[in-house]
């Protein structure tokens, strides 16, 4: 699994900011930026473009700080559904607090956040409430009326005009928010609606990573973020305005193209002239396709996502989360593709791991669970569960006892610790299960080390684990989801529940 880099941060950062500075100079120094994907940990482009670093956006945006203001969007009904961040697990108001600490640890503050959509939904309220009493400033935008088609009540004061203005002083705007439909666009098109009332001749473009406009439509990094996206209906397809303007091929999406003949004809009724743009790729800041330096890692490494979706959006499915058509386009990419499940490395061992444990604890009663993680020297370890711990715990102590040098019958976890977590568990917080999930282990493991020296060992081997991939066969229970995502791996799991409970603690 050595993963050889196939892009060029520097590259990138230089061939971005170029482009975002020559477009503000397009509208004197005004631009709104709308932000598309993920500002910070960016890990989707991490992995389908190998050596990318998942905060190049905010490294570039401290480069522009001086010259940019934040806002921040999120769209109520979001806030109402509780939606969830997935490589986080945390709902998308809490990745939007989450946002605000990470861009001021790197010493950048946001201008406020507009809460998109707003019609004074209970959990909104709620959340607007905090942030105004921890003094960040918070605006709301309600549902445009007339959006999409009636352009002339769109682009009037009972339109966009409905909409609080929000002041800001620097030429660079970035509009960004959690994930898609957060109503970051929207947001932009007041804010120029507004600023063309004030006599001030702004302008707007999207940073865009994906797709990638310059790659093949069919490219496995575009198909990757098909695959990505598959729950909100995204699909690629060659831009024809780009084309008829241009002569050009170029990449977009669906929703971008569908939109753009009703945004420009907006633009041109908020500015009073012909819009800059001929095409929605003539919109985006992209550059991300001149800095690839390697295809064929990318192109695996985009494969190999590609599998992660189908079974992200599998167990999804299985918790009630996705519905059957999200699970059916994934499947459809693969087959397309000519890809199979277990073409992921881990996949075929994990279940050889979980088969195992069955064999080895025949008349026992319960689910046998194995997992599988492939090392950065492509050494592949596997775990199963038993009366003593979950199948993740297993595979990770297997895991850095292989890293650490430490022989398969060395204890790490020595019988008094055990006994007093297995006491603790069922006399006092009265669990049924004494089995120990990832994150009560590596507590274990840490206390063990104080005395161990060969668990200290271990200990500094969990470091190794990060990027390298792990497949379970059941869906992780939360205690082993939260540890496996602390050590940074790329995890996927079958389907399949690990217990016939439906409450999982």
């Amino acid at each position: 699994m050595i993963r050889k880099s196939g892009f060029d941060n520097e590259r990138y950062i230089d061939e971005q900011t170029s482009e975002i500075i020559r477009r503000a100079k397009m509208f004197n120094n005004k631009l709104y930026l709308e932000f598309g994907g993920k500002l910070l940990y960016d890990y989707h482009a991490a992995r389908v473009l190998p050596g990318y670093d998942p905060n190049i956006k905010m490294r570039l945006l401290a480069e522009l700080k001086d010259k940019a203001d934040i806002i921040l969007c999120i769209y109520a009904g979001d806030i109402e559904r509780k939606k969830i961040r997935a490589d986080f697990g945390i709902t998308y108001d809490s990745d939007a607090l989450k946002l605000i600490d990470d861009l001021r640890n790197w010493g950048i503050d946001v201008l406020g956040v507009n809460i998109t959509r707003f019609d004074n939904q209970p959990a909104a309220v709620l959340f607007k409430n905090k942030l105004e009493r921890r003094g960040i400033k918070v605006y709301t935008h309600k549902y445009t009326r007339g959006y999409p088609t009636d352009v002339e009540l769109i682009v009037s004061d009972e339109g966009y005009g409905v909409n609080e203005y929000i002041e800001t002083e620097k030429p660079l705007v970035v509009v960004t928010g959690p994930g898609p439909g957060s109503g970051k666009l929207a947001t932009c098109l007041s804010q120029l609606y507004h600023d063309s009332r004030r006599g001030i001749r702004s302008g707007y473009a999207k940073f865009e990573t994906f797709p990638i406009w310059n790659l093949p439509l069919k490219h496995p990094v575009n198909v990757a973020y098909e695959a990505a996206t598959a729950d909100i209906r995204d699909f690629n397809i060659i831009d024809p305005f780009h084309l008829e303007a241009h002569g050009e091929i170029a990449v977009n999406y669906n929703r971008d193209v569908e939109v753009f003949p009703v945004l420009k004809r907006i633009l041109e009724k908020i500015t009073g002239g012909e819009s800059f743009y001929k095409s929605p790729t003539d919109m985006g800041v992209n550059r991300a396709g001149f800095a690839i330096t390697d295809d064929e890692s990318t192109k695996e490494a985009s494969r190999q996502e590609i599998i992660r979706r189908y079974f992200r959006y599998r167990c999804e499915y299985a918790m009630g989360f996705a519905d059957k058509e999200t699970v059916q386009r994934v499947k459809l990419l693969i087959k397309e593709r000519n890809l199979e499940p277990e073409y992921r490395r881990v996949v075929g061992p994990a279940r050889e791991a979980a088969l195992a444990g069955q064999n080895e604890q025949k008349g026992n009663e319960g689910i046998y669970c194995g997992a599988a993680i492939e090392l950065r020297d492509s050494a592949i370890v596997t775990g199963n569960n038993s009366t003593l711990m979950h199948a993740a715990t297993s595979l990770i102590i297997h895991a850095i006892k292989h890293l650490a040098g430490i022989p398969d019958k060395l204890q790490l976890l020595p019988d008094y610790i055990t006994e007093s977590v297995r006491k603790l568990k069922t006399e006092i917080l009265k669990e049924k299960t004494v089995s120990l999930d990832l994150e009560e282990a590596l507590i274990a493991l840490s206390i063990s080390a104080m005395t161990n020296p060969a668990a200290q060992l271990a200990i500094e081997a969990l470091k190794e684990l990060r990027d390298c991939e792990v497949h379970m066969t059941h869906i992780p229970t939360p205690g082993d989801e939260a540890g496996l995502r602390r050590l940074g791996v790329n995890l996927t799991s079958d389907p399949n529940f690990s217990t016939k409970n439906l409450f999982i603690a």
